[in-house]
């Protein structure tokens, strides 16, 4: 069962800077023929927004593990549970970042999670991960991992 769930889509602001791409492709095929001008153009730009919607990762709890990205998690070793918002999530992602730890950071979006790993033969001591609702998914996994000791 499902208890979270949020992708990590790109910011508006994303999808117009992506844009930039259409006047830049303009200006070299403008010069040899205005209808490839437009066509590449208008695929150079399709493709770029493709991209992000296509790489834009999943995070999810279920009643078992916790998933992000290509990344599984079973809950039986997920420790402690802080997130974060700016500043602090400045730090987080700076500073303060073990380089052990396993990253799921995307920089369109500010609050992050940190979630603790609990398994011995695990080296990686915590993962980070970029939610727009880290108290959801701190509660979602609160929630999960007390459904998983009963």
């Amino acid at each position: 069962m499902t208890i979270y769930r949020e992708k990590l889509w790109a910011s508006a602001w994303l999808y117009l800077a992506m844009a930039l791409v259409i006047p830049a492709s303009l200006l070299v095929f403008l010069p040899i023929n205005v209808t490839v001008g437009v066509v590449v153009a208008a695929a150079l730009y399709a493709g770029c927004v493709g991209i992000l919607i296509a790489s834009a990762p999943t995070v999810s709890v279920t009643d078992r593990e916790l998933t992000a990205g290509k990344a599984r998690l079973p809950l039986q070793f997920v420790g402690g549970v802080d997130h974060f918002r700016e500043p602090e999530a400045t730090l987080e992602r700076g500073r303060n970042l073990d380089a052990r730890a396993w990253l799921l950071i995307r920089g369109w979006i500010g609050p992050v999670v940190k979630i603790e790993v609990t398994d011995p033969e695990d080296p990686t001591p915590y993962w980070l991960i970029s939610s727009r609702h880290p108290g959801e998914l701190a509660a979602a996994l609160d929630a999960g991992r007390n459904g998983s000791k009963r």
